[in-house]
């Protein structure tokens, strides 16, 4: 008997070319420019109606092709390439997707969306994966800030980066941002079994030994491995140019200390995220109750979820 388990959120990463690519018109026998939109709605129309779908357009792609979770994760920098993690129903996790845009009326942002979207007064909040679109638009630095200072707490992991654009939000009634808008789009784990934990590998990690030593910090975290997902949020000038040209530096060193668990991500124009690691309270470096600068620019930010243990 075929048991099938449905998805109910959906993260899609898929590069630029992907979605603006050509593809082949049958009844004209050419090809035709695609149109994100029309991509974007192909890719949901094979998931469930209700299924919450959240799917990202980024410079470049990071994947671990699947078929086996000890497969080589890939950093993918050109060429067409994207991924699909798709979650089912977890005991004890909900996993909830939102959308802030920024107001071209009001300077400040309302704080009382937050907890619409399970990011205030949430005891069981454990990660925050945040995305930026737009990040050229005037004051979209500003509109990030807004968003990322409430959130800046050591009981909550945050992580993500700038993208080029979302294609899809089916929580809304409307998918397609304003042209000229900007904001942050992500997902919110939330549970009491979650842990977390991230790394940040700053400019001066440019060399394999000083990429592992980043992976060691994260091992240190101890974070169970069984049913644990690796994110990996890196800046497009990093990769095998940072390297000195040596291809996939940042991956295979997270594969060294990390064979059995996937990683996904992305290159992108701007990252989050910090050293943090959340098990109950305790955090991997402790502040003095500063609050841990969260933006940057030519890093990456490494991050572990792990799900809660499966019966």
């Amino acid at each position: 008997q075929k048991v099938h388990v449905l998805p109910q959120t959906v993260l899609y990463v898929a590069d630029a070319e992907t979605f603006s690519g050509h593809e082949e018109c049958h009844e004209q026998k050419k090809a035709r420019k695609r149109n994100s939109k029309e991509t974007a709605i192909a890719l949901e129309k094979l998931l469930p109606k209700r299924c919450q779908v959240l799917g990202l357009v980024t410079p470049g792609i990071v994947v671990t092709p699947m078929g086996s979770s000890s497969n080589q994760p890939q950093e993918i920098e050109e060429g067409e390439a994207g991924f699909a993690l798709l979650f089912p129903k977890i005991d004890g996790v909900k996993i909830h997707t939102f959308h802030f845009s920024k107001d071209l009326k009001n300077r400040v942002f309302d704080e009382s969306k937050f907890a619409e979207a399970g990011l205030k007064n949430n005891p069981d909040l454990r990660v925050v994966l945040l995305f930026g679109y737009n990040s050229w638009k005037s004051g979209a630095t500003r509109f990030l800030h807004q968003i990322v200072n409430p959130l800046n707490e050591k009981s909550i992991i945050l992580a993500g980066g700038q993208v080029e654009s979302f294609t899809s939000l089916t929580s809304e009634n409307n998918n397609a941002q304003p042209g000229d808008a900007c904001g942050v789009v992500g997902l919110a784990f939330s549970g009491p079994q979650i842990q977390s934990a991230t790394v940040l590998l700053d400019q001066d990690v440019a060399d394999e030994r000083t990429a592992e030593a980043a992976m060691q910090r994260l091992k240190a975290a101890n974070i169970p491995e069984r049913n644990t997902i690796g994110f990996m949020f890196a800046c497009v000038g990093r990769g095998y140019r940072h390297y000195k040209t040596k291809r996939n530096m940042e991956a295979d060193a997270f594969r060294k200390f990390f064979p059995n668990i996937p990683l996904f991500g992305f290159f992108g124009h701007g990252e989050i995220g910090c050293d943090r690691i959340v098990t109950g309270n305790f955090v991997l470096r402790e502040c003095n109750d500063i609050k841990d600068d969260l933006l940057h620019g030519y890093t990456t930010v490494m991050t572990l979820i792990h799900l809660g243990s499966t019966k």
